[in-house]
Protein backbone atom coordinates (compact mmCIF):
# COMPACT_ATOMS: atom_id res chain seq x y z
CA UNK A 1 0.00 0.00 0.00
CA UNK A 2 1.45 3.65 -0.54
CA UNK A 3 1.40 6.43 1.40
CA UNK A 4 -1.13 8.79 0.64
CA UNK A 5 0.31 12.22 -0.70
CA UNK A 6 -0.88 16.09 -0.36
CA UNK A 7 -1.97 15.94 -4.11
CA UNK A 8 -3.41 12.65 -4.63
CA UNK A 9 -5.14 12.65 -1.00
CA UNK A 10 -9.00 11.79 -1.43
CA UNK A 11 -9.37 13.07 2.27
CA UNK A 12 -11.65 16.00 2.18
CA UNK A 13 -10.10 19.60 2.03
CA UNK A 14 -10.37 20.87 5.96
CA UNK A 15 -11.16 24.44 5.36
CA UNK A 16 -13.75 24.40 2.09
CA UNK A 17 -13.31 27.38 -0.31
CA UNK A 18 -15.96 30.40 1.15
CA UNK A 19 -16.11 31.50 -2.33
CA UNK A 20 -17.68 28.35 -3.80
CA UNK A 21 -20.07 27.30 -0.76
CA UNK A 22 -21.66 31.43 -0.87
CA UNK A 23 -24.51 31.85 -3.56
CA UNK A 24 -25.10 35.01 -5.31
CA UNK A 25 -28.28 36.60 -4.16
CA UNK A 26 -31.55 36.10 -5.18
CA UNK A 27 -33.10 38.60 -7.58
CA UNK A 28 -35.35 39.63 -4.85
CA UNK A 29 -32.93 40.07 -2.15
CA UNK A 30 -31.17 42.03 -5.03
CA UNK A 31 -33.76 44.40 -5.40
CA UNK A 32 -34.31 44.17 -1.20
CA UNK A 33 -30.72 45.87 -0.13
CA UNK A 34 -31.15 48.37 -3.97
CA UNK A 35 -34.26 49.36 -2.70
CA UNK A 36 -33.04 49.93 0.81
CA UNK A 37 -30.10 51.82 0.05
CA UNK A 38 -32.33 53.93 -2.50
CA UNK A 39 -34.51 54.80 0.80
CA UNK A 40 -31.50 55.83 2.54
CA UNK A 41 -30.16 58.51 -0.17
CA UNK A 42 -33.61 59.87 -0.49
CA UNK A 43 -33.53 60.66 3.77
CA UNK A 44 -30.05 61.87 3.12
CA UNK A 45 -30.70 64.09 0.57
CA UNK A 46 -34.27 65.34 2.20
CA UNK A 47 -34.73 69.07 3.14
CA UNK A 48 -33.60 69.06 6.37
CA UNK A 49 -32.09 65.39 6.13
CA UNK A 50 -33.46 62.85 8.19
CA UNK A 51 -32.45 60.08 10.08
CA UNK A 52 -34.23 56.33 9.68
CA UNK A 53 -35.63 56.35 13.40
CA UNK A 54 -37.14 59.85 12.98
CA UNK A 55 -38.91 58.83 9.69
CA UNK A 56 -42.72 58.19 9.54
CA UNK A 57 -45.45 56.70 7.28
CA UNK A 58 -45.47 60.61 5.68
CA UNK A 59 -41.97 60.64 4.84
CA UNK A 60 -42.66 57.29 2.78
CA UNK A 61 -45.60 58.71 1.00
CA UNK A 62 -43.42 61.64 -0.09
CA UNK A 63 -41.33 58.87 -1.06
CA UNK A 64 -43.61 57.63 -3.06
CA UNK A 65 -45.12 60.46 -4.92
CA UNK A 66 -41.21 61.17 -5.44
CA UNK A 67 -40.48 58.16 -7.20
CA UNK A 68 -43.78 58.74 -10.13
CA UNK A 69 -41.46 60.93 -11.85
CA UNK A 70 -39.44 57.69 -12.66
CA UNK A 71 -42.73 55.85 -13.91
CA UNK A 72 -43.79 54.18 -16.58
CA UNK A 73 -47.09 54.04 -16.66
CA UNK A 74 -49.35 56.26 -18.20
CA UNK A 75 -52.44 57.30 -15.76
CA UNK A 76 -55.15 59.17 -17.47
CA UNK A 77 -56.69 62.21 -15.61
CA UNK A 78 -60.43 62.29 -15.56
CA UNK A 79 -60.35 65.77 -17.83
CA UNK A 80 -58.71 63.36 -20.28
CA UNK A 81 -60.59 61.76 -23.82
CA UNK A 82 -59.12 58.96 -23.05
CA UNK A 83 -60.29 58.17 -19.00
CA UNK A 84 -61.80 55.03 -18.66
CA UNK A 85 -60.14 53.77 -21.82
CA UNK A 86 -57.94 50.68 -21.10
CA UNK A 87 -56.38 50.87 -24.88
CA UNK A 88 -56.21 54.53 -26.13
CA UNK A 89 -55.81 54.90 -30.09
CA UNK A 90 -53.62 58.19 -29.64
CA UNK A 91 -51.05 59.80 -27.18
CA UNK A 92 -52.33 62.12 -24.70
CA UNK A 93 -50.55 64.50 -22.14
CA UNK A 94 -51.36 62.57 -19.16
CA UNK A 95 -48.72 62.11 -16.75
CA UNK A 96 -46.73 58.78 -16.41
CA UNK A 97 -46.64 57.59 -12.60
CA UNK A 98 -45.43 54.17 -10.90
CA UNK A 99 -47.71 51.23 -11.35
CA UNK A 100 -49.65 50.28 -8.34
CA UNK A 101 -48.18 46.46 -8.49
CA UNK A 102 -44.54 48.05 -8.43
CA UNK A 103 -45.01 50.15 -5.75
CA UNK A 104 -46.97 47.61 -3.81
CA UNK A 105 -43.90 44.92 -4.37
CA UNK A 106 -41.34 47.82 -3.42
CA UNK A 107 -43.29 48.59 0.25
CA UNK A 108 -43.21 44.73 1.02
CA UNK A 109 -39.67 44.99 0.20
CA UNK A 110 -38.73 47.95 2.42
CA UNK A 111 -40.76 46.59 5.22
CA UNK A 112 -38.92 43.83 4.93
CA UNK A 113 -35.53 45.52 5.00
CA UNK A 114 -36.41 47.92 7.63
CA UNK A 115 -36.87 44.93 10.20
CA UNK A 116 -33.57 43.07 8.56
CA UNK A 117 -31.78 46.41 9.71
CA UNK A 118 -32.68 46.44 13.20
CA UNK A 119 -36.19 48.04 13.23
CA UNK A 120 -39.03 47.07 15.66
CA UNK A 121 -42.22 45.94 13.64
CA UNK A 122 -44.16 48.54 15.65
CA UNK A 123 -42.15 51.30 14.65
CA UNK A 124 -42.17 50.28 11.01
CA UNK A 125 -42.99 53.56 8.63
CA UNK A 126 -43.55 50.78 5.50
CA UNK A 127 -46.10 49.11 7.65
CA UNK A 128 -48.15 52.85 8.56
CA UNK A 129 -51.61 53.35 8.20
CA UNK A 130 -51.22 55.81 5.78
CA UNK A 131 -49.40 53.77 3.64
CA UNK A 132 -51.69 51.03 3.13
CA UNK A 133 -54.44 53.78 2.09
CA UNK A 134 -52.58 55.64 -0.21
CA UNK A 135 -51.51 52.13 -1.98
CA UNK A 136 -55.13 51.21 -2.12
CA UNK A 137 -55.78 54.94 -3.08
CA UNK A 138 -53.33 54.62 -6.11
CA UNK A 139 -54.77 50.92 -7.07
CA UNK A 140 -58.46 52.35 -6.92
CA UNK A 141 -57.28 55.80 -9.19
CA UNK A 142 -55.58 53.76 -11.74
CA UNK A 143 -57.78 51.12 -12.24
CA UNK A 144 -60.27 53.93 -13.32
CA UNK A 145 -58.53 55.22 -15.15
CA UNK A 146 -57.98 52.53 -17.54
CA UNK A 147 -61.23 51.42 -17.61
CA UNK A 148 -60.23 48.14 -15.07
CA UNK A 149 -62.56 47.34 -12.28
CA UNK A 150 -60.81 45.17 -9.51
CA UNK A 151 -63.05 42.45 -7.55
CA UNK A 152 -63.04 42.65 -3.83
CA UNK A 153 -62.32 39.09 -2.67
CA UNK A 154 -64.94 37.71 -0.28
CA UNK A 155 -63.62 36.30 2.56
Amino acid sequence: MEPATSSGSCRPDPKPSTTSARRPPSRYESQKRRDWNTFLQYLRNHKPPLTLTLCSGSHVLEFLKYLDQFGKTKVHVTTCFFFGHSDPTSPCACPHKQAWGSLDSLIGRLRAAYEENGGRPDTNPFAARAVRIYLREVKGNQAKARGVTYQKKRR
